[in-house]
């Protein structure tokens, strides 16, 4: 069933425990999961991941591991150990390092869902041609889309104007985790690949990753429950 209030994940783009804190205490109990990157991570380490799961939220390990099999399966082995609900690798890793990931998640106790990193939403279609890829962005993302399905990945990360063609592709049951996510009116920021709560939802992402809009607003909580409600009557129209 569609929970949206499990759907939303918020970014804690921070540089301190103390200010991750700070925005978890704000929301209350309106957002249950939320997203440690590499910026809280290499601050504050795996301490306050244990930390924020033993509280009783879910933590989405954005790290985007890249690297050998055997090293990233070592590293998503210890990720589980943390309790995560999900956690990163790049697509572009390939196969057996993306196959490496799944067992090892797999074979935990926690079972985190592995999610491949398509294109980064700072990307655009230039960007891609100056890395020597050739082709437009949404070519290579259901490329890499696909390869992550058939290498028994949970889902994928993408922009959320990939989400329409990925869903056609890849199906119901397989997670389409959206950042780049800006309210209506909200400064896009770093972003060039962007949409509206309610665009990603319609078009058919699992879960939205918002960040500035939500932890930078007046009131986090009220602002994290219009994008729930967006997200919820997003579903009920598509």
């Amino acid at each position: 069933m569609f929970q949206a209030r499990d759907r939303l994940i918020v970014a804690l783009d921070v540089p301190s425990a103390t200010a991750a804190r700070r925005i978890i205490a704000d929301l209350g109990d309106v957002v249950s999961t939320f997203k440690v990157g590499k910026q809280l991570f290499t601050a504050e380490g795996p301490s306050l991941v244990r930390e924020f799961v033993e509280a009783g939220q879910k933590v989405f390990l954005d790290l985007k591991f890249h690297d050998i099999p055997h090293t990233v399966a070592q590293a998503v082995t210890a990720a589980a150990r943390l309790g995560v609900s999900m956690l990163t690798v790049h697509a572009s890793g390939g196969a057996k390092m993306l196959e490496a990931a799944a067992k090892a998640a797999a074979e935990s106790r926690s079972h985190p869902q592995i999610l491949a990193v398509t294109v980064l939403t700072s990307l655009s279609d230039d960007d891609l041609q100056t890395i020597g890829i050739s082709g437009r962005v949404i070519d290579h993302v259901l490329r890499l889309a696909g390869l992550a399905r058939a290498s028994g990945c949970a889902g994928v990360v993408a922009s959320p104007q990939e989400v329409p063609e990925l869903r056609r592709e890849l199906g119901e049951g397989f997670a389409i985790v959206t950042p780049g996510i800006r309210p209506a009116g909200a400064e896009s920021n770093d972003q060039q690949r962007i949409a509206t709560p309610v665009q990603a939802i319609s078009n058919g992402a699992s879960h939205i990753v918002v960040g500035r809009p939500i932890t930078h607003a007046p009131d986090p909580a009220a602002a994290a429950a219009a994008i729930i409600a967006e997200m919820e009557q997003a579903r009920i129209s598509r």
